[in-house]
């Protein structure tokens, strides 16, 4: 190493070492500290972002990002095989909470991996008999905590249990790196300046923000767009308020099932043709 370049080394671990000798008193100092290594260039800004996730982490618990109970897609015990298919075909979840008598009592976790290997052998066997046993945690339990005990156990998802032991929800183990790293981009993710997303003749992912003219364009379809711009504005109204993930709506052949929302808007559909066939000309 050159002199010119270990004495740029030493300068750069010198100013490094000036930056974190003073030592912060609480949070709000060590987040002013991490910003202005960053505006000093010592980190980037993505480097930040899972930083500020990662201390965000530490402070959030189990229940600050559940999906409710209502929202969960559970199959029954005592369901056969052959009878989840064409529900795991619609949701397209890869594992599903297992209940008794109702919601509240989920006694284990379907993989459909597990599910496909048994369809190979015998589809006339029972859910409960293919079934996983379950993680079950308290609402109150810290996400770093929670972390943990996903990479303890390999489990990707966690029942939610309130204070006298019944289901409140679940909670997946992308949930939680979803507040370290931002939304993790799955099959339905497509590109910015696309809208819709052609899966088959039948099945399409479809972006609120669609606007109906487009929307009319590409399906021969004739929703009005005088009083709402995008399918998300049309669909909020015809339910009469912000639809939660898997929540449906029906307008004419067109069935639209919420698969990404927040607690303000929605963001992406699955659309089902439920009669006839799409129409070739509009395909983009």
């Amino acid at each position: 190493m050159s002199d010119d370049s270990a004495g740029e080394h030493r300068s750069w671990l010198a100013r490094l070492t000036h930056f974190i000798s003073g030592e912060p008193e609480d949070r709000e100092d060590l987040l002013e500290l991490l910003k202005t290594a960053h505006k000093r260039q010592l980190i980037d800004t993505d480097a930040l972002s899972m930083i500020e996730g990662v201390l965000q982490v530490s402070e959030l618990r189990v229940r600050d990002i559940t999906v409710p109970r209502s929202q969960m897609v559970v199959v029954p015990q005592d369901a056969e095989i052959e009878t989840v298919f064409p529900l795991v075909a619609e949701s397209a979840h890869s594992r599903y909470p297992v209940i008794a008598e109702d919601r509240t009592e989920v006694v284990g976790i379907l993989l459909v991996k597990d599910l496909l290997l048994q369809s190979l052998k015998d589809r006339s066997k029972l859910v409960r008999d293919i079934m996983r046993s379950a993680l079950y945690v308290p609402e109150s339990k810290r996400l770093n905590v929670l972390l943990r005990e996903f990479r303890a156990t390999r489990s990707h998802m966690a029942i939610v249990v309130d204070e006298y032991g019944a289901a409140a929800g679940l909670v997946t183990i992308e949930d939680v790196l979803e507040q370290i790293v931002g939304d993790i981009e799955d099959e339905h993710d497509f590109g910015d300046e696309e809208y819709i997303f052609r899966k088959n003749d039948r099945e399409y992912a479809l972006k609120a923000l669609t606007p109906i003219e487009d929307f009319n364009d590409y399906f021969g379809a004739d929703f009005k767009d005088d009083e709402f711009d995008t399918i998300g504005g049309l669909i909020v109204h015809h339910l009469g308020h912000v639809p939660k993930r898997g929540e449906k709506a029906e307008l004419g052949r067109y069935r639209f099932i919420v698969l990404r929302t927040d607690s303000r808007r929605v963001e992406l559909f699955k659309l089902v043709l439920l009669n006839g066939e799409s129409d070739e000309s509009g395909r983009k």
